[in-house]
């Protein structure tokens, strides 16, 4: 078990710094956009190659980041009997969905979505659009994203058997905490009390 946790371990680090560079390709795609509309604008010109390259980096940041969000447990999870059930069979319900659901489903991609980027890196497919790009770039971003995601749910697995097992933390823990909502929230109220604090402070005192 010690050696599966630290693949669970070597997992997670391999996430959290793709999830932390993800950033950087929405940057990229944004700076693009705004390029490209400026050009349209100015000189009243574009190409299909600037457009195609924003669905690349999006392609790419939402797909790879896949596994850096099931690292932090925020894709859509539906709570309502969930949260009313003991704490070992919600773990057990994560097990079998990351054993039967999850697993399945990335073997599954990766089995149809190698040979698809390796005949388009052979073939050199082109995008059908005039001026568009190569296609197994993008294309690329499915088996790298999903083995990503693949690897982030066997970590999760790992944690879960562990603690069920008494060897490791309990994994469920962060879902009591604040999600980012509301943490957002709780953050843009603290700023409107502080500034509202402010204000009163600079007032004008009234006269005696």
């Amino acid at each position: 078990m010690q050696a599966l946790l630290k693949f669970s371990k070597a997992v997670d680090w391999l996430n959290a710094q793709i999830g932390k560079s993800v950033i950087w390709l929405i940057l990229a795609a944004t700076v693009i956009s705004a390029l490209n509309a400026i050009v349209r604008k100015v000189f009243n010109t574009s190409s299909n190659a600037f457009l195609e390259v924003q669905w690349y980096l999006f392609a790419w940041s939402f797909l790879i980041a896949a596994g850096f969000t099931l690292l932090h447990r925020e894709h859509v999870r539906i709570d309502v009997l969930n949260s009313r059930m003991s704490k070992s069979a919600q773990v057990w319900i994560d097990i079998i969905g990351f054993a039967f659901f999850l697993t399945p489903l990335c073997l599954t991609v990766l089995y149809l979505s190698v040979p698809v980027v390796i005949q388009m890196y052979q073939s050199g497919e082109m995008s059908g659009n005039s001026g568009g790009l190569i296609r197994w770039p993008v294309w690329a971003a499915l088996p790298i994203g999903f083995t990503l995601l693949l690897l982030q749910g066997w970590s999760e697995l790992i944690k879960r058997l562990a603690f069920l097992r008494g060897q490791g933390p309990d994994p469920m823990g962060r879902l009591t905490d604040k999600t980012a909502e509301a943490e957002l929230i709780e953050a843009l109220r603290r700023e409107a009390e502080a500034n509202a604090g402010q204000k009163a402070d600079a007032s004008p005192k009234p006269q005696h």
